[in-house]
């Protein structure tokens, strides 16, 4: 696997539909159940799932993002998964939005890439279909906001795949770290707003590392107050 790290360099990492703009205290967000993966990568380069990692991360991002909640400038409410029964679809719209969020990078942030209808200066039309609206437990709200992370950190096997590799000129990748944000207009299922990158920092089996990774998710979030701008960073 060659190394993506001056191909990230030039990536975008942040994009929005031309014209939108959120004015605080005006709308109400839905914060959807974020989807992590935590896991080792092995010497070959498989993922192998760690659930004492995920279970880590999915407590302290959650921490995390609840000590940012109150700080994006609009009401943001925590999805009610026990109260709405909608558990298994929401799980798929998650799975769409990160399929949705890894195609505009693939096709949009990144120039060499960029297909034809999205080269455009003004050009940002993704979404995930308005069928996400229907359901009960987003009644009442204008936003869903949608929050994925995936990891794999290296194995030893890996770093040391990655140390020979260097030493005979190849460059060889150990850890993966990718992460979406992103806002869907619920009246249009369009997505309005989105914050991905596939080399995201902080370790999020760690309360640090975790409160790391939701800042960096959240930078630039639209509606958000001038001065909790300055504070996340």
């Amino acid at each position: 696997m060659l190394s993506l790290t001056g191909v990230a360099h030039a990536q975008e990492k942040t994009g929005n539909k031309p014209g939108f703009t959120l004015k605080p205290g005006t709308v109400r967000i839905v914060l959807m159940r974020p989807t992590i993966q935590v896991g080792a990568q092995s010497t070959g380069g498989m993922n192998e799932p760690n659930a004492d990692w995920t279970a880590q991360a999915r407590e302290y991002i959650g921490k995390a993002l609840r000590d940012h909640q109150t700080r994006l400038g609009n009401e943001v409410v925590e999805y009610d998964e026990q109260a709405s029964g909608d558990g298994a679809v929401v799980t798929e719209y998650s799975r769409l939005f990160g399929a949705v969020a890894d195609s505009v990078i693939e096709y949009q942030f990144f120039p060499g890439n960029r297909l034809t209808t999205k080269k455009r200066k003004d050009s940002f039309e993704w979404g995930i279909g308005p069928g996400l609206a229907q359901l009960k437990s987003l009644e009442g709200a204008d936003y869903a906001l949608f929050i994925n992370t995936h990891d794999q950190y290296g194995s030893t096997g890996r770093k040391m795949l990655q140390l020979f590799a260097a030493m005979g000129g190849v460059s060889v990748t150990s850890g993966v770290h990718v992460g979406h944000a992103g806002l869907i207009d619920l009246r249009t299922g369009e997505l309005v707003w989105l914050n991905a990158d596939r080399e995201m920092g902080g370790d999020v089996r760690t309360p640090e590392g975790a409160a790391k990774r939701v800042a960096q998710l959240l930078e630039g979030f639209p509606g958000r107050p001038a001065e909790a701008q300055a504070a996340a960073k």
